[in-house]
């Protein structure tokens, strides 16, 4: 998802999103004011994959292979119970997590080419970001009003294509977990 600033996203550019409808009223408020992907469009999510590949490599066949491997894993629940950090990021932690990492190996596996977060970090962390961008009064006044209201319990039962046009994203498929 490009370097976090609206408007900057590459038209074309898609991601591979599990959407994480409970954390929806608890975050919503401070990823409108401090996380732009919200405000052009995603929802509160944890990211599978990002960049996935463009747009125009996303045909009717590559919609049913994601299909068919998303489809392999099973539905599973999340707790949300604390906030952590990445420097200027904050966010919600998965527990568990190994799930969301389970599906980020699978894509990875089958789309080498499409390294997470474009092969920038050498780790994956499942995570749900609140704010980044921030200075660290701000993250502290978001994780102090967040934390009051954890946990947060959400069932994971998809994970959804997202699209942008270069200036919001959009779902463009669904992939149940079968499992």
């Amino acid at each position: 998802m490009s370097d976090g600033t609206s408007g900057q996203y590459r038209a074309g550019e898609t991601a591979l999103l599990a959407v994480v409808k409970e954390a929806e009223p608890v975050v919503g408020r401070w990823r409108q004011r401090f996380d732009s992907f919200a405000s052009a469009g995603v929802p509160a999510h944890v990211t599978v994959l990002v960049p996935f590949l463009d747009i125009d490599r996303i045909d009717t066949a590559m919609i049913d292979k994601l299909r068919a491997l998303l489809g392999e894993h099973r539905p599973f629940t999340v707790l949300f119970d604390k906030c952590q950090r990445f420097p200027d990021v904050l966010y919600l932690a998965p527990t568990p997590d190994q799930p969301f990492r389970a599906l980020t190996e699978a894509v990875v596996a089958r789309w080498p080419e499409a390294p997470p977060y474009g092969g920038q970090f050498t780790e994956v962390i499942p995570h749900l970001t609140v704010a980044h961008g921030q200075q660290a009064h701000v993250l502290d006044e978001a994780e102090a009003a967040l934390t009051a209201r954890l946990p947060i319990t959400a069932n994971v039962t998809l994970v959804s294509l997202f699209v942008s046009d270069g200036d919001r994203w959009h779902s463009r498929a669904e992939f149940p977990l079968l499992g």
